[in-house]
């Protein structure tokens, strides 16, 4: 990189994080316009009584917004639609006024008229509003169309990378080639990829994919990677100092007696506290499905959880009683099933069906955090082209994870061993709080429940996996 672009790049990322910095500081200001407002309904009653308590009350409400900033990417300017980027920001400040304001009561032993509040919701939201799309804006004339080139293996590799052409990251990156990969070396491709200033990869074998990663480190060209299993395996290794050589130590995961405490203690807590607080929503699902044909309004359904251990799961109804009649496990083809009743269409809209789960927690057959149960008879399909799809089963099943948030219902069952062993890396207290609370995020996306194509009886592309997995020749569980 030259002297010049570097300084050109130092410059973006100020002015970047001055515009971060700004929204934060604004965001903050109005909640404490708005609380002393609140308490003392005037600023010079506030300076009469004095401000030290107040300035505890503004550290805690930022330091949470900090943290539910960071949880839904509320900054991620330029790679998220303006909506997206207004609505994170919005759900990050109610979460944290909602808390504030669940501890002040505490702290105070009473509750407080909260229309205060009111208008100070709509004046961030606006904020909100406006800063998304003027950071965007300016986001863009910051980093201006880089010339892309897609290196792909197969169609569902190509397919994976495909998204962008549908989202704000084509003003970022234009791709203008498809170079379709047929085991060819780094050395015979190289020289297609100069004059491209930035290179998507899916579905390339290691030894050319390092190359091209070397490539784009020396030529300071931006890379895009779809990871093998191995690559993220590899996530969790540590150096070890002992060797004269650079050694990486990797086993299977071993959790932390402290945190697997914390971890079933929070589950029972919350699991016990959801059902108490959720019995009068969970008592109208169950009856209305009941009334609608007469059939029960729970079903139990064998799944896989930690160490292969088989459990049975409790869902609200969404589907005709005779919806297996054929005794074929299959997942759902999504709005278009005509297997979903009409009231187990808005069940499955609210997310209503999983509710029965919260058992299941409470009875230690599940966790709050982990990653999704399968299904034995899907599993055993997938097993059969993803060996490595075993390693989710080094934890316990979860009602949310990795692959819900950042997936869909219909993901591929590569990429969502891909997201769950990502999770598995990463587990402890803070990456569980996270996910809980981006799953609220997500309960308002659509798209989040999408199924899987008809005539398919799991989200496995049959044609193309084999291939996109690990390319025939690296898979880690033969």
């Amino acid at each position: 990189m030259s002297q010049t672009e570097s300084n050109r790049e130092h410059i973006r990322q100020v002015i970047i994080t001055m515009m971060k910095l700004l929204h934060y500081t604004v965001t903050c200001s109005i909640f404490y316009i708005f609380w002393i407002l609140f308490r003392y309904r005037s600023f010079s009653e506030a300076s009469e009584i004095g401000f030290r308590y107040n300035y505890f009350v503004l550290l805690g409400y930022g330091a949470i917004l900090f943290f539910f900033n960071r949880t839904y990417n509320s900054y991620l300017l330029g790679y998220n639609r303006i909506r997206t980027v207004a609505f994170s920001e919005f759900l990050a400040q109610l979460l944290t006024l909602l808390i504030t304001y669940a501890g002040v009561s505490v702290a105070w032993n009473r509750l407080y008229n909260p229309l205060w509040f009111i208008p100070m919701l709509f004046c961030q939201g606006i904020l909100d509003i406006l800063w998304s799309y003027y950071g965007n804006l300016i986001y863009f004339k910051l980093y201006p169309t880089k010339k892309t080139i897609l290196v792909y293996r197969n169609e569902l590799d190509k397919q994976r990378f495909g998204s962008i052409k549908r989202k704000p990251t084509e003003r970022l990156y234009r791709i203008e080639e498809e170079l379709e990969y047929k085991g060819n070396s780094f050395r015979e491709i190289r020289d297609r990829l100069e004059g491209y200033e930035a290179v998507f990869v899916a579905g390339v074998n290691a030894r050319c994919r390092n190359g091209i990663a070397k490539y784009c480190k020396e030529m300071n060209i931006t890379g895009f990677f779809l990871p093998h299993v191995g690559d993220v395996i590899m996530q969790e290794a540590t150096h070890i100092q002992s060797f004269d050589s650079p050694v990486m130590y990797l086993t299977r995961t071993h959790l932390r007696p402290e945190y697997l405490f914390i971890k079933r203690a929070f589950d029972i807590v919350s699991s016990f506290l959801a059902i108490i607080f959720l019995s009068p929503i969970m008592l109208i699902t169950a009856l209305a499905i009941k009334l609608y044909d007469g059939g029960p309004a729970l079903y139990k359904q064998v799944r896989l959880t930690k160490d292969g251990k088989t459990f049975k799961i409790w869902k609200f109804r969404s589907m005709r009683v005779d919806a297996e009649k054929d005794g074929i496990a299959r997942l759902s083809t999504g709005d278009n099933d005509d297997r979903i009743t009409p009231i187990g269409k808005i069940v499955r809209k609210c997310r209503l069906d999983e509710l029965p789960q919260l058992f299941n927690i409470l009875f230690g057959q599940m966790s709050v955090v982990g990653p999704r149960p399968e299904r034995p008879e899907i599993a055993e399909q997938y097993y059969e082209h993803i060996p490595d799809f075993k390693l989710r089963l080094q934890v316990k099943a979860g009602l949310t994870g990795y692959a819900q948030v950042y997936g869909k219902y219909n993901i591929d069952p590569y990429e969502k061993l891909q997201f769950d062993l990502l999770y598995i890396n990463n587990m402890d207290v803070l990456t569980d709080l996270r996910l809980i609370f981006a799953t609220i995020g997500i309960l308002f996306m659509p798209e989040s429940t999408e199924g899987v194509a008809a005539g398919q009886t799991t989200a496995m592309d049959y044609e193309n996996t084999a291939d996109s997995t690990e390319n025939g020749a690296e898979t880690v569980a033969k």
